[in-house]
């Protein structure tokens, strides 16, 4: 099981990027992928989710919607997170995660995205937001 992450990579404010999460030794059809951050000197902050294509379940954190946008393609195996209107503080490294549980929905509740279940995890990917 492998999740890789990849294109990250210096950008303007205003500017866009594409994140890709490539799965491999696993069907990601069947589980959530969810997307995360690191700043440095903070916690990681989990940002968006697409649940398994039967639960048909996206979500993205109050910091990024309307913004960026989670995704999948079954067919490449892989989980995407299109990022538009990058501001600064978006600077950070980013993962791609998945708790391995078949058909499930993202773990969201009230708000809170619960990961603690998700042990399969990415390298991460820099994205530097900067004039």
């Amino acid at each position: 099981v492998q999740l890789q992450a990849s294109g990250g990579g210096l950008v303007q404010p205003g500017g866009s990027l594409r994140l890709s999460c490539a799965a491999s030794g696993f069907t990601l059809e069947r589980y959530a992928i969810g997307w995360f951050r690191q700043a440095p000197g903070k916690e990681r902050e989990g940002i968006a989710c697409t649940g398994a294509t039967a639960s048909s379940s996206t979500w993205h954190s109050d910091s990024v919607k309307g913004r960026f946008t989670v995704s999948r393609d079954n067919v490449k195996n892989t989980a995407y997170l299109q990022m538009n209107s990058l501001k600064f503080e978006d600077t950070a490294v980013y993962y791609c995660a998945t708790d391995l549980a078949p058909n499930a929905h993202c773990p969201v509740f009230g708000g809170t995205f619960y990961y603690s279940a998700y042990d399969y995890w990415g390298q991460g990917t820099q994205v530097t937001v900067s004039s």
